[in-house]
């Protein structure tokens, strides 16, 4: 398929803001006692059923693909930065980490035991979110496990001319309302398990959802 446009602003971007973002943003052993929590309740549903690897979309600097192998998953990481990609090998050389993109991943059907997407959707066109959430469904497992993280919010645009350090950017996030998040994963074929909506945190502007979910069996 033809490369949704909105790629290459946020390849461009990240791809400026890489180094300044793996110094500014904390590693998972760093986060607060709910995320961490979280975490590890995914990778422990995906041991217990042995499936397949794990796969950390939007990898960015591997800090989270890191934290998923010493949780003992089987994990690797895709990005659509290449810069962020270079960053993670230097810093973790165990997990494998590929240039990719959400919407064609570079992977075969039902190969995976679980996908992590952390806070790495918000950057997608709510109408290119079909395609993502087909392209989750089609590489998982039949079984296999998916959470999802990130900002949520009532249909806003955030277009900041700067970020991580002060570098411009030309991305813009779509803060998606957490309802329609669930309704577009049951479309694609996904049985939500959960739907946590987290207040912003202290000094925070936007609230932030996680969605676990699992492909069904015999599909």
């Amino acid at each position: 398929m033809t490369e949704p446009s909105c790629l290459a602003a946020v390849r461009e971007s990240y791809d400026t803001v890489a180094a300044a973002y793996a110094d500014l943003v904390r590693p998972p052993a760093e986060l607060d006692p709910l995320s961490r929590a979280l975490l590890a309740a995914f990778a422990g549903l995906v041991r217990s059923d042995g499936l397949g690897p794990v796969a950390d979309l939007g990898c960015g600097p591997g800090k989270v693909t890191a934290h998923l192998a010493d949780l003992g998953l089987s994990a690797f990481g895709i990005d659509l930065s290449p810069k962020m990609i270079a960053l993670a090998r230097q810093t973790h050389p165990d997990p494998a980490f590929a240039v990719g993109s959400m919407t064609a991943l570079p992977l075969r059907d039902d190969g995976l035991g679980g996908i992590l997407a952390y806070y790495s959707t918000h950057h997608t066109p709510p109408g290119v979110l079909p395609v993502v959430y087909a392209e989750f469904r089609r590489t998982l497992a039949p079984g296999g496990h998916l959470m999802m993280a990130g900002h949520v919010g009532d249909d806003e645009l955030l277009r900041p001319a700067q970020a991580y350090g002060g570098h411009p950017v030309s991305y813009t996030s779509h803060l998606v309302p957490p309802d329609r998040i669930v309704t577009l994963l049951r479309q694609a074929g996904f049985v939500v398990t959960a739907h946590l909506l987290e207040a912003p945190a202290e000094g925070a502007k936007r609230s932030v959802a996680t969605f676990p979910a699992r492909k069904p069996e015999g599909l």
